[in-house]
């Protein structure tokens, strides 16, 4: 400010220089034509310029001798801001301008630069406080948003007001990303599920794999078990039958030869089925009789349910054969079975009961077995004959049962299901073709 308002004093001292000698040739070109020792009329010409307040117009002589002073000289002059001559014939021109002249007019000049400084001052500080009001929410929001993304909370921001179409296009682009980086991170975890899972079932797999080549290893060793015991079991029925037939038997002896001719033919046809089953060898469909492969199957679980309190039931009413594998409904069966045994035990031992039907319809046969056990949850049903699906406790299923079965039955061209029982327990059922050598 201060080198400003020396400044404008120095380019005022140059305007009053400049002013003091257009007035001098002013006065000089009239005195020219009036003469130097002037007329009337030279004051009234004088008073009409422009002579700034404690300005001075004197001619001077070549002798230095004053010859004529406007206003007339009072006292000392002040400090001169200029003094400028204009020679003319034998006498001179000057024109006085104080200092003051100069400092006033800079001072006026310094007042309004101090005006305008304090002017553009305030308006600088108005401005920095919209801007501040305005760009510090913006950059503040911007900064917690880029906070929040760098904790790993992706979650989108806000959509705040922005003072700006730039900031609006930052904020649009930041909330693009953060967008994109969870849709990046939901794959990503999508992903690991899906590993774990397929984890999980190649896992379970290789258990089932495990479990099934243990469970043929026994097959192999029950068949050979079987034909063991069957040859002992056949001699133990025959020379009972023959020693029920010598004269001096008596009656006691005779029932009890009985007896145990017919607990070794069970005991043959038990070991028969056992053989059978666990070959698995047949795998073309024949004409079978399902009531075969009830007693079959209940011969294998007789005792299981006689030691559990569970009565067994059975209406057959199917009279033409079924066109399957023996083995196959055996299989099947033998599921239902164990699965409506294991869903009575939440019974009373007196309402434990478990009923096998057969009947034809058309030219399918059907067969079902119903249980009066607590049935199967809704959110469940969808997923029985699933892979691996089970609600038995760890140890007791597999999950596997009834998908097999699943996959039997659609192979010998039936259908498998299952549905809620005439109280509350289940039913479940299939239906295969009748044999068409033996249907009607």
């Amino acid at each position: 400010m201060a080198f400003t308002g020396y400044s404008t004093y120095r380019d005022e001292l140059d305007v009053s220089r400049q002013d003091a000698e257009n007035i001098a040739k002013t006065v000089a070109a009239h005195i020219d034509n009036v003469g130097p020792a002037g007329d009337v009329t030279l004051n009234d010409f004088l008073a009409s310029l422009p002579l700034p307040v404690g300005g001075r117009v004197v001619v001077v002589n070549d002798a230095g001798r004053t010859m004529f002073s406007f206003p007339p000289a009072t006292g000392q002059l002040e400090p001169l801001a200029s003094r400028v001559s204009v020679k003319k014939r034998p006498w001179t021109v000057q024109v006085i301008v104080p200092t003051t002249v100069a400092q006033q007019r800079a001072t006026a000049n310094y007042r309004n630069t101090i005006a305008i400084s304090g002017v553009a001052t305030i308006v600088l500080l108005i401005i920095q406080v919209v801007f501040l009001r305005r760009w510090l929410p913006a950059l503040s929001s911007l900064e917690k948003s880029a906070e929040q993304v760098g904790r790993g909370d992706l979650r989108v921001p806000a959509s705040a007001p922005m003072p700006t179409l730039e900031f609006e296009h930052l904020r649009d682009a930041f909330r693009d990303m953060v967008e994109r980086l969870r849709a990046a991170r939901e794959a990503i975890d999508r992903q690991m599920k899906e590993e774990r899972r397929m984890r999980l079932e190649v896992q379970s797999l290789q258990q089932q794999v495990i479990r099934q080549e243990r469970l043929a290893a026994i097959g192999v060793l029950v068949s050979g078990i079987a034909h063991e015991l069957n040859n002992p079991l056949q001699t133990i029925s025959g020379f009972s039958e023959l020693l029920q037939h010598e004269p001096g038997a008596t009656d006691r002896s005779r029932g009890d030869l009985a007896l145990i001719h017919q607990e070794s033919a069970r005991a043959s046809a038990i070991i028969r089925n056992l053989s059978r089953f666990g070959r698995q060898q047949e795998s073309t469909p024949a004409p079978v009789n399902l009531s075969d492969v009830l007693g079959s199957v209940i011969e294998l679980r007789q005792r299981k349910l006689s030691e559990q309190g569970i009565r067994l039931e059975r209406d057959e009413r199917a009279a033409r054969p079924a066109h399957a594998v023996f083995t196959e409904l055996q299989q099947v069966v033998l599921n239902f079975l164990i699965n409506a045994e294991q869903s009575v035990r939440a019974r009373d031992p007196g309402s434990r009961l478990i009923c096998l039907r057969t009947y034809e319809e058309g030219d399918r046969v059907h067969l079902e077995v119903e249980d009066s056990g607590p049935g199967v949850a809704p959110e469940n049903e969808t997923k029985l004959f699933q892979p691996f699906f089970t609600t038995k406790p760890a140890g007791e299923g597999t999950g596997l049962g009834l998908s097999v079965s699943y996959g039997i039955i659609h192979s010998l061209g039936g259908e498998i299901g299952y549905r809620h029982g005439a109280t509350e327990g289940a039913v479940f059922f299939f239906w295969v073709p009748v044999s068409r050598s033996e249907g009607s």
